[in-house]
């Protein structure tokens, strides 16, 4: 786990905040095809210290790279200060993204005995599966990450032309209860910027997707042990919370 004291923290996320006016550094930090990666231990740091119904990620720029800061919460949602404060570095991925969903799909079949027990009547139904927030689907993921890909270079010089960056995140919030999923063998988070859009903002925003990773506990090799989960975030600004 790699760890800021306060200082090295307070110097990335003002060397951020001053690169985000500039398109052309931007450019140069942010390939959209980059990730970050969240360790095991870096799961269990947020969990044992974080202490609202959110944690916040916030961006960083250390020795010319972007970072993603951890930064827990406390119980009124104000950043707690700790003596370290994790981060990752935006890097390449070091091989294929494979990514695995289930859906349940429910039968319901009805059968009709008359009083001499002779079938008069026989029909099913499926009823399709209904996907829970903070669960995102695969298919809207993997669209928004491919949108950014594709738009993120654009959308940057949009916003730095148009209104000086002032607009471009400063961090984001995520839903705590992403660290604790419903089922057992979390190792690892692979996050993604994406793109989607807001209807209340009427434009298109940034996220960052957090991609779960399981081990298979059963070593079943089930793919309901071993499927990802999805959750996106809220950029700051414009969902700035505190």
């Amino acid at each position: 786990m790699n760890n800021f004291t306060r200082e090295q923290y307070d110097l990335a996320v003002t060397e951020w905040t001053n690169c985000c006016s500039n398109f052309s550094t931007l450019q140069n930090l942010i390939p959209t095809n980059y990730v970050f990666n969240l360790s095991l231990e870096d799961i269990n740091w947020l969990k044992s210290k974080n202490q609202y119904k959110d944690f916040c990620v916030e961006m960083g720029v250390y020795n010319n790279q972007v970072v993603l800061i951890l930064a827990a919460l406390d119980g009124s949602g104000h950043r707690k200060d700790v003596e370290e404060y994790p981060y990752a570095a935006l890097t390449e991925l070091s091989g294929d993204l494979r990514l695995v969903e289930t859906q349940e799909y429910t039968v319901i079949k009805n059968a009709v005995l008359s009083k001499d027990l002779r079938k008069i009547d026989n029909d099913s139904d499926m009823f399709f599966p209904v996907a829970n927030k903070p669960l995102m689907e695969q298919d809207k993921a993997v669209d928004a990450i491919e949108l950014w890909r594709n738009e993120g270079v654009s959308w940057f010089f949009y916003e730095c032309s148009e209104y000086e960056g002032t607009r471009i995140f400063k961090k984001f919030y995520v839903p705590a209860d992403n660290l604790t999923p419903p089922k057992a063998g979390l190792n690892s988070f692979v996050c993604s910027f994406g793109l989607k859009y807001s209807d209340i903002y009427q434009r298109m925003l940034p996220t960052i997707i957090f991609i779960s990773f399981y081990d298979d506990l059963s070593n079943d090799g089930s793919i309901e042990t071993i499927s990802n989960t999805y959750d996106w975030s809220q950029p700051c600004p414009p969902f700035c919370q505190i």
